[in-house]
């Protein structure tokens, strides 16, 4: 029983870091949401902004100005705790490896594979969390911002709405939580 509970952690861990990992490096967290505007999709995302022409389906990006330059509060937290959160991630799933019955690391003394179970599972948990709070953060952001403009009946022409990124870093930490739940209660 331990050694398929391991495997699924692993396999839950690797998939929810790889989620994190793409989560936090592609350029869709938010997403028009306008019906009307079927010229072009626009995306904001951490690291720039692209917009994709649909009757030809050119694709031009625009980089924010500098990592240092004065950005909105909501993509310096989210980039903040998006990159701890995959750091953490990847340090738990190492860990894990490490950990693992089938591996041949430690063979001889099972209780310290134990322990890197654990302690696997202790990260994992931090950096769910983490990633967790920033993917939140984020979209309640965009949905208090447009519930603001909605509220002023202002249209600006454009509305955005949660992206796949923005999902993807929520079932990435989801991923990690509970893979982190199964390494600390329930692994004997």
């Amino acid at each position: 029983m331990s050694s398929a509970l391991q495997m699924t952690a692993f396999g839950l861990t690797l998939l929810s870091t790889l989620f994190l990992l793409l989560a936090t490096c592609t350029d869709c967290w938010m997403v028009n949401a306008d019906d009307s505007l079927e010229v072009s999709h626009k995306c904001r995302g951490l690291w720039r902004e692209c917009v994709t022409n649909m009757q030809d389906g050119v694709r031009t990006c625009d980089q924010y100005d500098s990592i240092l330059a004065d950005h909105p509060v909501k993509i310096v937290v989210t980039r903040t705790l998006m990159i701890t959160a995959d750091l953490l991630a990847g340090l738990a799933l190492v860990t894990l490896v490490l950990g693992l019955d089938c591996i041949k690391f430690l063979k001889e003394d099972p209780c310290v594979k134990l322990r890197m179970c654990y302690g696997a599972g202790a990260v994992l948990g931090i950096g769910s969390i983490l990633g967790l709070v920033g993917s939140v953060w984020y979209a309640v952001d965009v949905y208090v911002e447009r519930a603001m403009l909605v509220s002023h009946n202002i249209f600006l022409g454009v509305h955005y709405d949660f992206g796949w990124s923005c999902w993807l870093g929520m079932a990435g930490s989801t991923g990690c939580f509970v893979a982190s739940v199964l390494l600390t209660c329930c692994l004997y």
